[in-house]
């Protein structure tokens, strides 16, 4: 795309405040600039929502909630399935607008959004199978009926690296519940949810059951959301240290709350692994989003009986990884999020370095202009390193050793983080006691993505707790109703 032609896609995209299901400027015409991770360089201002902007929208979320609530099932699911096809017809402008905001190749960009979309079509099925029980009591003296309830008005607060999925995956469920949402996105990119926002709105979604709400002052404009009574959930993806802060928050008011946090998810390669097919899903792993992923691969614990031949050959596969702006056909490796990520994945790559780690691949920023960071391949990491400890977020496989099953559960199980974990291995009875032994919320076998609308995401520990995805995930904005009847 030509500067001009990116000039005019930009200003045809939404940068104001969506409320009451009108685009309207924050209190005082107050904006923040959006910048290009590819040049540094800002595309355009957006709206800065002011605390009194988000009480507005909590005043419109509860004006509707009722009625939302009560809208029948199948006509919830239908405005889902409507909002599905609208994203769809609108792929190639989302995944340009992704590419734009958060330096993505476009081929990941055009995956995250059918991956995005989905989330509306898993969740419109879903709207209508929301259950319960009807049973008699065990002591005869009754009837117990069980029914779900969606649990009100909703905030979600997503992250800068998936603009789009981490979104819907809160939008959808929270809609096809019944419930009202109101959406904080990531400052570095507003821009995708308030063109989702935008498509909803065409697809029929009545005014006031989504607001969008960008703004630079996270803390001061969700505080006094989570501190309102009538806001009846919190939904967050993000960092663990933030979460553990917004969780804090909440317990002044019991407020629900659901926590995807952060990762550190191991790469354990056994001996009988199919080292071809396990380097094939370690790429897949690590470089999805460029690394910029919660659930990608940050420790790769490999069998020595084969670790130098999976090392030889996966620098060898990321070594083809082409970095340049998100943009380019070309491009497999778009930069970093903003200088903050740059420097922290260099400065991770340099303790290992310091520590004994030999550099197979990169290893380097290239300066001049942009947050580019390049694949880069670690091997021999002692255990002492940073990044066996810390999530890098980066295109950076940091690669060690085990000899022994127990030695590589073990290694794996060392983090106070458990999202996500990898196993690679011919032995299905191997696969079955490692994956129970893993303290993870998921787990791949023989597989490097593990994502998908139909299946729970979430993890344990310092990871967080709460589902979203799969049938688990409309649990999340339901209440569960007792009502006892006589005989």
């Amino acid at each position: 795309m030509e500067p001009m032609d990116t000039f005019e896609f930009i200003r045809s995209v939404p940068t104001q405040l969506f409320v009451g299901g009108r685009f309207e400027p924050a209190e005082n015409n107050a904006t923040f600039p959006v910048a290009d991770p590819a040049t540094g360089k800002s595309l355009t201002d957006v709206a800065d929502a002011s605390p009194a902007d988000a009480l507005r929208a909590l005043d419109e979320a509860v004006a509707v909630s009722s009625k939302w609530a009560s809208t029948p099932a199948r006509e919830r699911g239908e405005i889902l399935r409507a909002v599905f096809e609208k994203i769809t017809e609108r792929a190639e402008d989302v995944a340009l607008l992704m590419t734009l905001e958060m330096g993505k190749a476009l081929a990941e960009s055009r995956a995250e959004v059918k991956y995005g979309a989905e989330f509306f079509r898993w969740f419109s099925e879903e709207a209508v199978r929301i259950g319960g029980r009807y049973t008699p009591a065990p002591a005869g003296n009754g009837r117990i009926l069980v029914t779900k309830a969606p649990v009100g008005p909703c905030l979600a607060i997503t992250p800068w690296n998936f603009p789009l999925a981490m979104g819907t995956r809160k939008i959808g469920p929270a809609l096809a519940a019944g419930c009202t949402i109101i959406v904080k996105p990531a400052s570095e990119t507003p821009l995708t949810m308030l063109l989702l926002a935008q498509l909803m709105a065409e697809a029929g979604l009545p005014d006031g059951v989504l607001s969008v709400l960008p703004t630079s002052k996270s803390g001061e404009v969700t505080g006094p959301l989570i501190d309102d009574p009538r806001l009846r959930k919190l939904t967050f993806t993000g960092s663990t240290g933030v979460g553990k802060m917004l969780v804090e928050k909440s317990a002044k008011r019991l407020l629900r709350t659901s926590m995807e946090l952060g990762g550190n998810a191991p790469f354990v390669v056994f001996d009988d692994a199919d080292v071809d097919k396990a380097v094939e899903g370690a790429v897949l792993a690590k470089l999805r989003n460029g690394g910029e992923a919660c659930t990608a691969a940050n420790r790769f614990h490999v069998a020595n009986a084969v670790r130098e031949e999976f090392t030889t050959k996966l620098t060898e596969k990321m070594a083809a990884f082409t970095m340049g702006p998100g943009t380019d056909p070309e491009t497999k490796l778009g930069p970093l999020i903003n200088q903050n990520q740059l420097d922290t994945v260099a400065e991770l790559v340099a303790d290992a370095v310091d520590a004994g780690a030999k550099v197979r691949l990169g290893g380097k920023a290239p300066g001049g202009e942009g947050y580019f960071y390049p694949a880069t391949v670690l091997a021999d990491v002692p255990a002492s390193a940073r990044i066996l400890k810390e999530e890098v977020f980066g295109p950076v496989a940091a690669i060690t050793g085990f000899d022994t099953e127990a030695e590589g559960i073990a290694a794996a199980n060392d983090t106070e983080f458990g999202l996500a974990a990898y196993i690679f291995t011919r032995d299905l009875d191997r696969a079955l006691r490692v994956s129970d032994a893993l303290e993870s919320g998921m787990i791949g076998v023989n597989r490097g993505v593990i994502s998908d609308a139909a299946a729970p995401f979430g993890g344990v520990k310092e990871s967080g707790f709460g589902r979203e995805g799969g049938t688990e995930g409309i649990e999340e904005y339901l209440n569960t109703k007792y009502i006892a009847l006589e005989n």
